[in-house]
């Protein structure tokens, strides 16, 4: 395992305000459950497809049609719960959460108020090397997501999309545990990545396959200390939730407004409302939305036409038993058995693929260090330059494999393989043939390099004195024969030669 620190969480202090203040965060992230079809019905849940084209009588609450659960969305829940180190509770209930609104045909919202499906878990937020901060899971609950309002296709009216309707919502809801907005986006990081990981959840938060609800409060410094050991929410400020935060960057700039809107307020002399807001990011602001609604307002109550769901503990066990590697082990074991340092071992378990992309790359090729050199600096680079990712590699990990055991085996110096990385990404080809076929090997006969030695010591008398007076100035002589060798030579011989050659 990693060594790491597990810090209490620092709060945010806000800067500017006449007194000290602290930041507390909950976070409730709706992630959409990857499944082909849709909670209770057998819909498509394809994103893109025609307006209103993936509805079946039951997304449009046609009269007599009555839900029926998709086990698989149930799996993907458990799975995740069991990914979050959560409690997996047998027995839960589906609810009706009622309200009106024109993309919600039924008039109410089925989802899992009273029992959840998962109960408590954690996540270890990466926070720095070797640090992670602990952020409890207060539960996971199923539901169903609505459809979509379009407003901006006629000046008259607005449309409605179901295509949304009933698919399936893992709700993430976690404890007042995150104390600033680096934090926050830390913590939506993290749980993206393990989401993907476990193939539950794509993470895509541009098609609104991820989003997150956040709770925003202030408190004087010592009141969380209070709340921590009463569990009494009393100690902590009014809060307020900024709904549908679909952006990293976005998510850490409404923390930052919301506290200091609420700062202003209170400082003035007046309360903060407890509401939903919405960000505006071209104003930099929050701004009003409703009131905050509590579950009494819901008028909740047990969904008649869904038994409640109860599951085998075998089946559960199932489930763990098939679970992938997750990042946190995955990174350990990249720095244990590959000697990599944590920073490395992070930017190559972000994603899945690049992990794999990693894993493949260093099989065959064998150094660990080296192909981890080679594929965050100069594969990574370069699909980030060209805004791609490791899916739309041009190298794959046998031919990055093949560049990296030329280098080991002394037949290219870093130079050439440089340029060889060029060839095999604009043209392709195997890494050996095209360095047999254009010349490229390196030479290592040292007659040849001594007499390229002799002949630049010969050409450059002047420099000859400098060097034997500084001997810094010695890699002046290394540059001349490499440049006079096309870079072929071997940098190590050359430069032993050189060194010799000046009697340094």
């Amino acid at each position: 395992m990693l060594d790491l620190t597990y810090e209490t969480p620092k709060p945010k202090v806000i800067a500017g305000a006449k007194h000290d203040w602290e930041l507390v965060i909950g976070m409730e992230v709706h992630a959409q459950v990857s499944s082909n079809a849709k909670l209770f019905s057998g819909a498509s849940t394809k994103f893109g497809a025609e307006p209103n084209s993936n509805v079946s009588f039951v997304d449009a609450a046609m009269p007599g049609m009555l839900p029926v659960i998709n086990e698989y969305c149930v799996e993907q829940a458990v799975r995740t719960g069991l990914g979050l180190k959560a409690e997996i509770n047998l027995w839960s209930a589906f609810d009706r959460k009622n309200y009106f609104y024109p993309d919600l045909p039924q008039g109410y919202q089925i989802s899992q108020l009273y029992h959840p499906i998962v109960g408590e878990g954690e996540i270890l937020v990466d926070m720095g090397p070797g640090v992670a901060r602990l952020v409890r899971i207060e539960r996971i609950h199923l539901e169903q997501d609505a459809g979509k309002s379009v407003h901006d296709m006629d000046p008259n009216m607005s449309f409605v999309d179901f295509n949304r309707t009933g698919v399936a919502l893992m709700e993430i809801v976690s404890r007042p545990d995150i104390r600033g907005p680096e934090e926050a986006a830390a913590y939506v990081t993290k749980l993206r990545q393990i989401l993907r990981y476990l193939g539950t959840c794509d993470g895509n938060m541009q098609n609104g396959n991820l989003r997150a609800d956040v709770n925003v409060s202030i408190c004087r410094p010592g009141a969380y200390e209070k709340y921590q050991e009463t569990q009494d929410f009393s100690h902590l400020g009014t809060r307020c939730e900024i709904k549908n935060m679909n952006s990293m960057r976005f998510i850490q700039a409404a923390i930052e407004v919301e506290a200091r809107r609420q700062i202003a307020i209170v400082e003035a002399g007046g309360s903060v409302v407890q509401e939903t807001r919405l960000y505006d990011p071209d104003k930099n602001e929050t701004r009003s939305m409703r009131s905050k609604e509590e579950a009494h307002d819901y008028r909740y109550f047990p969904d008649p036409d869904l038994l409640p769901l109860e599951i085998e503990q075998a089946w559960v066990d199932d489930i763990k038993a098939s679970l992938p590697e997750l990042p946190d082990e995955k990174k350990a074991r990249f720095v244990g058995d590959f000697g990599l340092s944590e920073y490395d071992a992070s930017v190559l378990t972000a994603e899945v693929a690049n992990a794999a992309y990693f894993e493949a790359v260093v099989t065959e090729a064998g150094d660990g260090k080296l192909a981890a050199n080679w594929v965050i600096n100069e594969l990574f680079g370069r699909l980030k330059k060209e805004d791609h990712d490791i899916t739309d590699s041009p190298v794959s990990p046998a031919q990055l494999a093949g560049i990296i055991k030329l280098i080991k085996a002394g037949d290219i110096s870093g130079k050439i393989a440089k340029d060889l990385f060029e060839i095999v990404y604009t043209e392709g080809g195997d890494p050996a043939e095209i360095v047999d076929a254009r010349g490229m090997k390196q030479v290592t006969d040292t007659g040849a390099i001594e007499a390229a030695v002799d002949e630049v010591i010969a050409a450059n008398p002047a420099q000859v004195e400098k060097a034997q007076q500084n001997p810094k100035l010695a890699g002046w002589f290394v540059g001349q024969v490499m440049k006079a060798t096309g870079g072929k030579a071997n940098p190590a011989a050359v430069n032993a030669l050189v060194l010799q050659k000046l009697g340094l």
